[in-house]
């Protein structure tokens, strides 16, 4: 018990009593510091793993962009050689004999059409029979008319021969002939 009460009196010497309370102090710093040290090399890993995955995704959308920039630019270099290329195209069509005569014609009959829509009387009856003919011009050029005359023709009949069978046909239909 000797041994005990000896070192019970050196441990509450003022000295050994701060000496203690200041190890225990350092040691609690001590562990505080290295919990922080490892939580924020944690945080430290964490967060260049994100500044990683975000410098990736910064340099794709990068390449994105670049890349349909670089189409853009093409495509527009491209549109910019067809326009040039129409332009020439359509000064040499107007430079063309006839060219002049054919905008004349156009204008002529955009502004005849316009003045038979707004004359009163004449148009309607001018619009049917413009209409008809297109109708006659586009049956003759293809379709039924057409293979009719090719035929007539390899048979040797012509229009007016052809014709005339009608009439005969009504005739002999016609008990008093």
């Amino acid at each position: 018990m000797n041994h005990f009460w000896t070192i019970w009196n050196f441990i509450t010497q003022p000295f050994v009593l701060g000496l203690l309370f200041g190890l225990l102090v350092t040691a609690f710093v001590w562990k505080n510091g290295f919990t922080v040290r490892r939580h924020l090399a944690k945080e430290i890993k964490r967060l260049e793993g994100e500044k990683s995955d975000l410098q990736n995704h910064l340099q794709t959308h990068l390449k994105i962009h670049a890349g349909g920039n670089e189409k853009i630019g093409k495509d527009l270099d491209e549109l910019r050689a067809q326009n040039e290329t129409l332009r020439v195209n359509l000064s040499v069509l107007q430079q063309k004999p006839g060219q002049a005569e054919l905008r004349q014609l156009r204008i002529t009959e955009a502004a005849a059409r316009l003045m038979r829509e707004q004359a009163p009387g004449f148009a309607p009856v001018w619009e049917k029979a413009l209409r008809q003919a297109e109708t006659d011009a586009e049956a003759a050029e293809s379709g039924l008319k057409k293979l009719v005359r090719r035929v007539q023709s390899t048979i040797g009949l012509g229009t007016s021969q052809s014709s005339s069978p009608l009439v005969i046909e009504e005739k002999s239909d016609n008990p008093s002939a």
